[in-house]
């Protein structure tokens, strides 16, 4: 799908980032995730997130602000990327008042423009080259997008990273259920998935 085919989308204002991070993390469902870049436009549509505040023992914010967690305690609609295990990226949008450590982790895509751009990023770690496979995880998401840390603390009203609705958005069936990749506060359903995606992490979730 090239950029025309995606259609128009609006930017989503700062007002929709400044509220509670389960708030954001489910209403992001649907929304699309854009990176424009020397090659392009790339991105496609959220169909997984998760949320963390700090007042959840499973959150980098937990314990307080700290150099690598301060995008977490900023204005909402910035971006916060952290490095996982040493390995992977992961990309998550600060939420929530100024000065509460909040974000919502965005965890998998449908990808729908760049497929070429996001297909070339993805194929060192790829034996196929299905759609599925390019965006569903945290990391994968990062790496199809050219996500890094030299996107960490960028506003995500002013690019080159953007989240916006596309043109005649409707809110998606979606599904709470418990957050994965974690060893604390396992129980709270804080992940939030469009219903019957193949696009998610893991299996695919039915209502």
């Amino acid at each position: 799908m090239t950029e025309d085919e995606l259609g128009s989308f609006r930017v989503l204002p700062r007002r929709f980032f400044q509220r509670s991070a389960p708030a954001v993390a489910e209403d992001l469902l649907g929304r699309l995730l854009l990176h424009r870049d020397e090659e392009g436009l790339c991105g496609g549509l959220i169909v997984e997130t998760e949320a963390y505040d700090q007042n959840d023992p499973a959150s980098h914010s937990c314990h307080g602000r700290t150099e690598r967690n301060q995008m977490m305690f900023g204005h909402g609609g910035v971006a916060y990327v952290y490095r996982s295990y040493g390995v992977h990226w992961c990309f998550n949008v600060s939420v929530g008042r100024k000065g509460f450590g909040a974000a919502a982790l965005i965890r998998a895509v449908k990808p729908l423009t760049g497929l070429t751009q996001m297909t070339k990023r993805r194929l060192q770690s790829l034996k196929n080259c299905r759609p599925q496979d390019l965006a569903r995880g945290p990391g994968r998401l990062c790496q199809a997008m050219g996500i890094d840390h030299t996107h960490n603390g960028a506003d995500l009203l002013e690019g080159p990273l953007f989240l916006a609705s596309p043109l005649g958005f409707k809110r998606p069936a979606s599904v709470a259920t418990p957050r994965i990749g974690i060893s604390k506060a396992v129980d709270i359903p804080w992940r939030f998935s469009i219903v019957d995606s193949e696009f998610v992490s893991g299996k695919r979730i039915r209502q």
